[in-house]
């Protein structure tokens, strides 16, 4: 079971770095709430999946946020694919907070 752990840590740490290494944009803050790898954020929830908190800074008064969770069955994937998974998800957010505010492009 340690080693299980172990392994979910380590996997949970490279889709940190993964994600945090693809996403670098001045609009875009990402509080990891992963226990045992990374915790950026405050008043963090961690009774259920880790999950990291986007949010977006859509103009310089307005800010949307998005919980992305990383859910135990994301757990069988790579971290690879688990990271890929995570900016698509944010991808899409970003897309669809943007047709909204500034209309279809």
């Amino acid at each position: 079971m340690n080693k299980e752990l172990e392994e979910r840590q380590e996997k949970l740490e490279d889709v940190v770095n993964l994600v945090s290494k693809m996403l670098v944009d001045p609009n875009i803050e990402l509080d990891y709430e992963i226990p045992s790898v990374a915790m950026t954020g405050k008043n963090a929830d961690v009774s259920g999946d880790p999950y990291i908190v986007l949010k977006y800074v859509v103009n310089e008064t307005h800010t949307q946020n998005q919980k992305i969770p990383i859910k135990k069955i994301y757990l069988k994937k790579s971290s690879q694919d688990i990271a890929n998974l995570v900016t698509f998800y944010i991808e899409q957010f970003i897309e669809e907070i943007e047709s909204v505010e500034y209309g279809a492009q």
